[in-house]
């Protein structure tokens, strides 16, 4: 497949998802263009069976490395973290308190829970993106949706007290899916 098939049909798609991992739209951005210069540079690139996988993986993995370098040369992640959504939630919720309850979560979860949400990749795929088995996946999923509902309910986004009470739920051009 050449890139000017790519890009159009998973250019929109991963940039979301580093972004959604590194909370930095501009580095999501490079991580992307790095993404399709490898593709584009594979010298084995017809041999891959399933692009939309290997593509997703080697996002995952460059974002993972952008982010350890971040940390070698000690800057901090979440300081320039602009308001703009990584991906777009229910009006119940305000964008800081999802940002909130997201900065909770590791990389791996953020990409996990992404993954399985907005792209709707099975256990299966995401085990050969994120490199985990599909039984791991299936549990680590299930804690991250525990880590972050229990955030948002921590601070009155769950209770019946609370004057909004949403069930967490990322809203897609198609419809909404709940986590």
């Amino acid at each position: 497949m050449e890139l000017d098939e790519l890009i159009p049909q998973y250019g929109e798609k991963l940039l979301r998802y580093a972004t959604t991992i590194l909370y930095s739209h501009p580095d999501a951005e490079d991580v992307v263009q790095d993404v399709f210069i490898s593709y584009l540079q594979n010298s084995k690139r017809a041999e891959i069976n399933n692009i939309a996988a290997w593509l997703y993986k080697v996002t995952y993995n460059l974002c993972l490395n952008k982010i350890k370098g971040a940390k070698r040369r000690r800057w901090s992640f979440f300081e320039d973290i602009k308001e703009e959504p990584a991906v777009h939630m229910e009006d119940s919720l305000t964008m800081p308190e999802i940002m909130e309850a997201l900065k909770r979560l590791t990389p791996q979860e953020r990409a996990l829970l992404y993954g399985r949400a907005m792209d709707e990749h099975s256990y299966e795929e995401l085990s050969h993106i994120i490199g985990a088995s599909p039984a791991a996946l299936r549990k680590q999923y299930e804690r991250v949706k525990k880590k972050a509902s229990k955030y948002l309910d921590a601070h009155g986004y769950g209770s019946a007290e609370a004057p909004r009470t949403p069930n967490l739920c990322i809203v897609k051009k198609e419809g909404r899916r709940a986590l």
